[in-house]
């Protein structure tokens, strides 16, 4: 988690809170660790409280300055950028996440966006 310690979230995202521990990962690399390691409730969850909660949390971020963001909206955009993998399990993979896991194994990031 990049806001060292903090665990607090933006007004209006409170519910998200106890999902910061397991999801709020400052690193692509730690994001896709974060959904091989998760079990399918651990996912479901995560999805079902934050998926409703995209858009605004997006809407939020874009307004805030991208320069030294502090730690709530570090929070939040790191819970939104895992919200994206956990989101390829639970509406396109589904079921098949397991098979998907060992094979992201043969496929490794090589590069990310900064």
């Amino acid at each position: 988690m990049s806001a060292a310690g903090d665990r607090s979230l933006p007004p209006g995202f409170a519910t998200l809170e106890p999902f910061i521990a397991r999801w709020g990962i400052p690193t692509l690399e730690g994001r896709v660790e974060a959904r091989g390691t998760a079990s399918a409730q651990e996912r479901a969850s995560f999805y079902a409280a934050a998926a409703d909660l995209l858009e605004p949390a997006l809407d939020y971020l874009d307004a805030r300055p991208r320069a030294l963001p502090d730690a709530r909206d570090a929070n939040l955009m790191e819970l939104m950028l895992s919200l994206a993998h956990v989101a390829l399990a639970e509406e396109i993979l589904g079921e098949d996440e397991p098979i998907h896991r060992e094979l992201r194994a043969f496929m490794p990031i090589t590069r990310t966006f900064p």
